[in-house]
This record gives structure tokens, sequence and C-alpha cells, in this order.
């Protein structure tokens, strides 16, 4: 396909579109032969190391990074039946050495708590051990069912971000559940991505914990995305794997944990909310190209207009930007549709008249055309550039706004979901959410609803009449 004339398709037809821009963009490509297994482009994993170092940033300030292996022995796989319950179909299983069938089975790992807890309970002695703060990036694999979808349902998650924490009390264990949504809130914040932060019904829990309190986006078509969870397991697994400390009475007592984690569904979701029809839309702080500059070669002068566009780069790179000169044998239209395809945020346009002029032309993603003295150039590009990062914030929180409805009835509801979520009240009850998701064909996603988006209030449930809570329902991935 010609690719300045080839179309991208509307994103109002969101599968379509974002299935498209996948391989225009040069994100992942689907053609690998396993169903469910992508491969990053470099231009992609450009920008998933981008995210990833900020999320490593904000991690390391009270974690430490690790590394656990892939295989769990099936002994210890096993061990705690509840959480096993929750992923035995997903797991697959090494039985072979080569031609050597194994004495144990092996799981690769569809998360790491049954890799890590008996690690931790070698490691942990003393309430002087405690806390224990640990995290790890890494691959985890789950034999996906439903329709696969490149970084939101994968069967090799390739970016899994997972921390395991461990405490003297369970007070201790909830206000790091707290700290750790106050972390994701930050990394989705740097991420420009608007999220609303909600309690997952009791039946919706990480298999093992007490409760879990998601993060979820609302994507073009409507449906929700869950972008994180955090999760309290009390002292769940602490009893199944003997991870007790001893207090400062000398006595031995079970320590209680937390988990919580985010994966490329993170870059699904900057994707997502930022791009529009011609494609990618990224916010500098994840860009792997942050300007990207054009000669606009006229007459003799060629050679004067890139001497002038390599040294802009060079100054550019020093003031710390991912700056790049475009000099390619091509008309500047097919350049501009090659960068706002990859949704570079900024383009800077150089030509005799502006070699003349001492000025540039900066051009952000969005459109916006600014003349720059070319004195204070990096000035300038600084302050476009966090300008450019709140325009982009507002445009997509406005976005989630309009999709959120506060519904009174299943009519309502039903309606709602169509295209985007509903915030109804709801008892708590599970039956009632039975009939509400089979009347509206959508689920109850979560109450105890954290976001300045939404109104929260009590009143009478939508099933039953009974005392309800806000609560927010939506089709999801």
């Amino acid at each position: 396909m010609d690719e300045e004339t080839g179309a991208l398709p509307r994103k109002d037809d969101f599968s379509r579109w974002y299935n498209e821009i996948l391989w225009r963009a040069e994100i992942m490509d689907v053609r690998y032969p396993v169903k469910g297994l992508y491969v990053w482009y470099p231009y992609g994993f450009g920008i998933r190391q981008r995210a990833y170092t900020i999320l490593r940033e904000i991690m390391d300030r009270d974690h430490a990074e690790t590394m656990f292996p892939l295989l769990i022995p099936k002994t210890e796989f096993m061990k705690e039946a509840e959480h096993i319950k929750g992923f035995e179909d997903e797991v697959y299983w090494v039985t072979h050495g080569g031609r050597t069938e194994l004495d144990v089975p092996l799981a690769l790992r569809p998360t790491s708590e049954t890799a890590i807890y008996p690690m931790y309970s070698l490691w942990i002695r003393s309430h002087t051990d405690l806390p224990l703060k640990l995290y790890q990036i890494v691959n985890t694999f789950r034999y996906e069912t439903k329709h696969t979808r490149p970084l939101i349902r994968l069967r090799e998650i390739t970016s899994f971000k997972e921390a395991h924490t461990v405490h003297a009390t369970r007070e201790e264990a909830a206000e790091q559940v707290e700290t750790a949504l106050r972390l994701y809130c930050e990394f989705y914040e740097r991420l420009r991505v608007p999220v609303i932060v909600s309690r997952r019904p009791a039946w919706d829990k990480f298999p093992g914990a007490d409760y879990t309190i998601a993060l979820d986006t609302i994507m073009p078509d409507g449906k929700t995305l869950q972008i994180g969870t955090v999760h309290m397991l009390g002292d769940h697994f602490s009893r199944t794997y003997e991870i007790t400390y001893e207090d400062v009475n000398g006595e031995q007592q079970y320590a209680y944990q937390t988990c919580y984690g985010i994966s490329e569904r993170s870059i699904a979701a900057v994707i997502s909310v930022h791009g529009d029809d011609k494609g990618l839309v990224l916010p500098p702080e994840v860009a792997p190209i942050g300007i990207v500059i054009v000669p606009i070669i006229v007459g003799k002068r060629g050679d004067e207009v890139i001497s002038a566009a390599r040294a802009l780069e060079a100054e550019l790179r020093g003031a710390g930007y991912t700056a790049k000169v475009d000099d390619r044998d091509m008309r500047p239209g097919a350049k501009y549709y090659h960068w706002e395809m990859r949704g570079v945020p900024l383009r800077i346009e150089v030509g005799p008249r502006d070699i003349d002029a001492n000025t540039v032309v900066a051009v952000t993603r969005t459109g916006r055309r600014t003349t720059l003295d070319r004195r204070g150039v990096v000035e300038g590009i600084h302050s476009i550039l966090a300008q450019f990062g709140e325009e982009i914030s507002d445009a997509v929180r406005q976005a989630m706004a309009d999709r959120i409805t506060v519904a009174a009835n299943l009519e309502e509801t039903a309606e709602a979901v169509k295209t985007g979520v509903a915030v109804v009240h709801w008892c708590g009850s599970q039956e009632c959410a039975e009939k509400i998701e089979a009347v509206v064909d959508a689920s109850i996603i979560g109450s105890e609803i954290r976001s300045d988006l939404i109104p929260v209030s009590n009143g009478p449930c939508i099933a039953c009449g009974g005392n309800g809570t806000s609560t927010l329902v939506a089709r999801t991935y």
C-alpha cells in the first residue's frame, strides 16, 4: 500500500483502525505463527521502553527490582487451591526435558505468586525484614481461549510488571494498597491516560485475594479496558507458604501481603485513547522520536538547508530531546504523513526563507503551527510541548466524560452501555448483578468508585429497589 495515499480506517471503526495502526505505525507484527503471540517492531518497542522507564522510575522510589524464574514446579503451583482454580484452564505445562518426561511438570508462570512466595518464606525471619517490597517486569503465559488481540488479550504477556509486598499487619498491607493505587494513577497521568478506580465485585477479584481494586479506561468503542489491578491478599498466601516472622515479643506471626500489576495494556491504552484518523498521537514523554526536523529543499540551497537542519538536531539533542532529521529523498508531504502516522509530537520545518529570517516553523501532531525565533528555539519548543501535553490530556478526559452516563433504570443502562459506561445504583448482591447483566448485556465492573468525572451517591438498586451505591456497568475487553 502507498503510505502517502493509503487511507487509515476512521477511528469510529475502532476495531479496524486499531488493527491497521499496529502495522502502519510499526507497533506490532501479528504474523508470528502462534496464536496470541506477537512481535514488537523496534518503534513500538521504543514506546514500550519509554513507558516502562517511567514505571520503573516510579516503582524504584520504594521498591527493589528483582527477577524470579519462569518455570514453577507443579508441587508449588498446586498448593493454593483457590488461586489455582482461577488459573487452571490457562496454564501452559512443560512436561518433557528433551525426550525425557519430567518427574514434576513445570508451569509457565501465568502470574508469579507461586514462584515468589516459597522464596519469601525462606527470606523473611524477623519483623526487621519487613516491609519487603519487590517487583519484576517479565513475560507471563496464559492459554487464552477468548478472542486474542495484540496488547489487549494475549497468550504471552511480554511486559508484565508485578509487585509483591509483605507486611507485619493487615493495616500496613491495606495502606500499601492505597500507595500502589497512587503510584499507578501517577503512571497513567504521565501517559496522559484517564482512569477510573473501582473495587471489583467479590466474584471478580483476583483468585486468593481478600479484595481487588482496579483501574479502567474507556476505549473509543465504549468498552472498558482494565489497565491495572491492586490486590489485598491478607494472610491467605502466607498461611499456605508459611511466610512468618518473629515479632518484637519473640512470637511467630503470619505476614500480610499485597500484589499489583500492570501489563502492555498500558500501551494499548496510549494508542487507543490518543490516536486519531491520521494515526498515533503520542504524549511527548513516551514518543521514541519527540521531534522530527523536515528540511524544505528549494532551488540550489539544499546543502545549506540540510546543514541548518543538522545543526538544529544537534542543539535539540544536546538539550535532551529525541530529535531526528528526515533527509530522505521524498516530498515533504510524504514525510509529514509518515511521522503523523507514528504520532511524533512535534514537526519542525526548515527552509531557505526560515534561514533568512532566522526562524523555524513548529507544527504539533494536532496541527497547531508556531513560528519560533531560531535563537530561542529550545525554550520555545519546551513551551509548545508542555502545552501539547496538556491539550491531549484535556481532550481525552473530555472524551471519557462524554462516555459516562448516570442511568436511573435498566432501560437507560442498556442504552448507555452501547457507547460507554453506565453509573447505576446497585445493592451489592450477586443475584441483582446477574439480573442487571442479563438485561443490559454488560457487566458490573466495580463500586466504591474513585473518579472526579463520576458523581458518587446512594440510591435505590436498579434491580431490586433496595439500598444501593454508585456502581459501574460496562462492556469490557
